[in-house]
């Protein structure tokens, strides 16, 4: 059961994900992973199109999207709880709940809930 400081966290963070443009999502997660690693969570093969999306030149693809705000919006669940700092160790580092995963490559493997519930399980304490 979430406690009310937690669920404050999440609602934060499904908040600001919702309100935030492509591109600002893009150059958050580019300025907190690197071009390869945001190209990675997007599953494209070219880094230099997370530069254009950064720069709202070009919009990526509704399924590039989709990983890049669930990115942003577990990186802030985390940061929201806890720190930035930990925030992204916690996304890059291996899970054991996402069968030692990384929780990026999770997303870039299309297990969002997985690495949700993985980010829920962390917050409270559980892992």
């Amino acid at each position: 059961m979430q406690t009310q400081r937690e669920l404050a966290a999440e609602v934060r963070a499904h908040r600001d994900t919702a309100e935030q443009t492509t591109a600002y999502v893009a150059r958050f997660l580019q300025d907190n992973f690197g071009r390869r690693v945001t190209a990675l969570v997007a599953g494209i093969e070219d880094p230099k199109q997370v530069g254009k999306w950064c720069k709202a030149d070009n919009a990526p693809r509704i399924d590039s999207e989709l990983r890049l705000r669930t990115a942003y919006q577990v990186f802030k669940l985390i940061e929201n709880g806890e720190n930035s700092h930990v925030a992204r160790a916690w996304m890059i580092g291996m899970n054991p709940q996402l069968e030692d995963d990384a929780p990026v490559q999770a997303i870039a493997d299309d297990r969002f809930k997985d690495v949700m519930a993985a980010a829920r399980s962390y917050l409270q304490g559980d892992l």
